[in-house]
């Protein structure tokens, strides 16, 4: 499996999460430990907007979320921009996304202005490409407020089998 798929499995995990504080950003899902700070929630909630459009395909609701600046760092590489991300390990994501489970174990938030940064830890399980899928996960994002609400302005995904 190459790195990109491994990776995702914490975007995966990032889709199911909640923090655990009076705001609930569940979905229906379990609750996690961690905390998002309530001028954090908003960008919270669009970390999971974007997990949610890759786990359901929607590859364009996933772009509209990230900045066209953004930087996405993973295993050692870089994408630099939302159109390199559309043109190279997006649809990829998008399908181990849907082929994989993930759960998120911690997830805190925090919010200075109009920049917040959201971290979380998981777990990615699964089948993707006939292979089997176990990997502990660890994802950061960093988000500005836009006129029209939060954008993603960078990723940082790892991931690691368990030990």
């Amino acid at each position: 499996m190459s790195p990109k798929p491994l990776v995702l499995a914490l975007s995966l995990a990032v889709s199911t999460v909640t923090p655990a504080v009076a705001q609930d950003h569940s979905h229906g899902h379990a609750q996690t430990a961690g905390s998002i700070s309530a001028e954090a929630t908003d960008a919270a909630a669009t970390v999971d907007a974007f997990h949610a459009a890759l786990k359901a395909g929607d590859t364009s609701a996933a772009l509209s979320l990230l900045a066209p600046d953004v930087m996405i760092f993973e295993e050692g590489g870089a994408e630099r921009s939302r159109e390199e991300y559309a043109s190279h390990h997006l649809a990829s994501d998008a399908a181990f996304a849907a082929a994989s489970d993930a759960t998120v174990s911690r997830r805190s938030g925090w919010a200075d202005g109009d920049v917040a940064w959201i971290t979380s830890e998981g777990r990615t399980t699964g089948q993707f490409n006939g292979r089997a899928v176990d990997r502990l996960t660890t994802e950061t994002m960093v988000l500005k407020r836009h006129a029209d609400g939060w954008r993603i302005h960078h990723i940082h995904w790892s991931s690691r089998a368990p030990r």
